[in-house]
């Protein structure tokens, strides 16, 4: 299959195209920050199976150039995993209100500017895959939290967009899909991360094995485990 994957300099998304070349398919990074190079590697190992896309889903432009730069090598693809997020760690979580600007554009609007610019895309695709990459913060009817505001609404703001993206797309044939990737001890917050439940490799076996199942019949956010979350 030919897949791409956003946000995969490092952390999940890296995890995520490593794997899935492991496996055979063709696969296009979308690299925020060249300077964090994990690409490169892959790239030697892979010259014939991996494309590196200059891509920062904050900005239009850059989401336009990308998609004029992957049509360019590929005609159709399969799958898309919208994995770019961040999550800020600033002094003040609860009233740093830039940064839950830059939180909400990146993990809210970012997917919507990846996927309107991709998606006609995988119009001729027999699998017509569209995965987000969520988060249980985005669960309104679970949530026990009492701050970090701004990544919890730019996730539940990412749910919401995402079932009316299934509304629209799945008379059409998409398969979209909604998953919670666990605790990774990844690069959410700028720095590779000391705490959480899962390794960056463990993470992306499991979103990769999930990505990989048979089409889904209804929306739910599934979780690593295999469970079903509210949201």
């Amino acid at each position: 299959m030919n897949i791409l994957v956003t946000g995969a300099d490092r952390g999940l998304g890296h995890g995520m195209v490593k794997l899935l070349l492991e496996q055979g398919h063709h696969v296009i990074a979308g690299e925020f920050h060249p300077a964090w190079s994990q690409l490169s590697p892959l790239l030697e190992q892979y010259p014939d199976k991996l494309m590196i896309v200059p891509m920062d889903v904050s900005s239009e432009d850059s989401v336009k150039a990308a998609r004029k730069q992957v049509e360019q090598q590929y005609a159709v693809l399969d799958m898309l995993i919208s994995n770019a997020g961040i999550h800020s760690l600033s002094q003040d979580m609860q009233t740093d209100y830039q940064k839950m600007l830059q939180m909400y554009d990146i993990n809210a609007v970012g997917p919507v500017r990846v996927v309107e610019a991709f998606y006609d895309l995988m119009a001729d695709s027999a699998r017509k895959e569209i995965l987000f990459v969520s988060s249980e913060a985005g669960s309104i009817s679970g949530s026990e939290r009492t701050g970090e505001y701004g990544y919890c609404m730019s996730k539940a703001a990412l749910n919401m967009y995402v079932k009316n993206l299934y509304n629209r797309l799945r008379p059409e044939g998409y398969d979209i899909r909604l998953y919670y990737p666990g605790w990774i001890r990844s690069y959410m917050a700028g720095q590779l991360a000391t705490e959480g439940e899962l390794t960056i490799a463990e993470g992306a076996a499991f979103a990769v094995e999930y990505a990989l199942q048979e089409p889904q019949e209804e929306l739910h956010m599934i979780g690593f485990d295999g469970k079903q979350w509210m949201w």
